[in-house]
């Protein structure tokens, strides 16, 4: 089954078919910003979405009490079950969020801006759950969906390739090409990174780096690195698999993961030529470090793969 396209910025109150519905090792990630003033915001994991569905996580950051709070519950038969209360203070008011929300065999683990923030453990079966809603004091820019590797699948046989991996890119990485990859990161990864090269030089450094919940971009001419570019959040996770697709403009690379675009980054070596290795060097792409990934075909769907057009 082809993964499903993200949503992108829904108007509020929204609500959406999860397609295929839920199952162990989906995800889905809403990315957003939570309004200055908001007093509480929600996002619904349900069954259903005619009248006084079933839910299955509530999901519910509530700044107008003493200190802000984050309740998780479950409504069963029109009747709400015990909260779990947990602190918000990720999700501060005027800021922007990546909330991730992955099923698990016995809960759903929830992520917010990279890193681990509660278990909510099941009380309905989520194979029944099929539907997302989102409303209150809250801008949503995306909602993606994430599915596992399924077994069986064509890419789930293809050899995995040791890091570092190292490949040239016939006729250079120019404006107007792409390159997808597939894979899933390490379960005890610091950092990975991803280089675009032309003989000694890089012309695109991307460098996920965990323990400091940032990717880090730059670039490596004449014998020294240039300006470290940190913003944005990190949409990497351990133990997550991806879809990274690197587009080249003409004025930057574009980086989209999972679909959504997080990061542009704007060229600072222009010999495109030479870079397609018409001139004095060759074009190449140099993967490495704590990352669990293979060589593919087409690049679509859900297995790891690594493919340029």
């Amino acid at each position: 089954m082809a993964c499903q396209q993200p949503i992108l910025n829904p108007s509020l109150p929204f609500t959406g078919i999860i397609q295929g519905g839920l199952y162990e090792g989906k995800s889905i990630t809403v990315t957003g910003r939570v309004m200055p003033g908001a007093q509480r915001f929600h996002v619904n994991l349900q069954c259903g979405s005619v009248g006084d569905a079933d839910i299955a996580l509530h999901f519910n950051p509530q700044y107008d009490g003493v200190e802000d709070v984050l309740v998780c519950n479950t409504r069963q038969h029109t009747k709400w079950g015990s909260e779990q209360r947990e602190s918000a203070a990720p999700l501060t008011r005027g800021n922007n969020f990546i909330l991730m929300f992955l099923v698990t065999r016995d809960s759903y683990r929830i992520t917010v801006n990279g890193s681990k923030h509660m278990d909510f453990l099941h009380r309905l079966p989520f194979s029944g759950v099929n539907t997302i809603s989102v409303d209150g004091g809250v801008e949503v820019q995306s909602i993606a969906f994430f599915d596992p590797e399924p077994p069986g699948s064509a890419h789930s046989h293809q050899q995995s390739f040791m890091m570092p991996y190292k490949t040239t890119i016939a006729g250079g990485f120019e404006p107007g090409r792409s390159i997808v990859i597939h894979g899933r990161v390490n379960y005890n990864a610091q950092r990975f990174s991803l280089d675009f090269g032309f003989n000694s030089s890089v012309a695109f450094h991307f460098n996920p780096r965990f323990n400091d919940n940032v990717v880090v971009r730059n670039s490596y001419l004449n014998e020294y690195w240039g300006t470290e570019e940190k913003s944005g959040d990190m949409p990497f996770h351990r133990s997550q698999a991806f879809k990274l697709t690197i587009i080249c403009e003409t004025q930057c690379y574009k980086v989209m993961v999972n679909g959504i675009q997080m990061f542009s980054f704007n060229h600072r070596h222009f010999d495109f030529q030479q870079r397609a290795g018409h001139g004095s060097g060759r074009s190449w792409t140099w993967l490495w470090e704590e990352l669990d990934m293979a060589l593919g075909g087409a690049g679509h769907g859900s297995g790891r793969s690594w493919t340029w057009h």
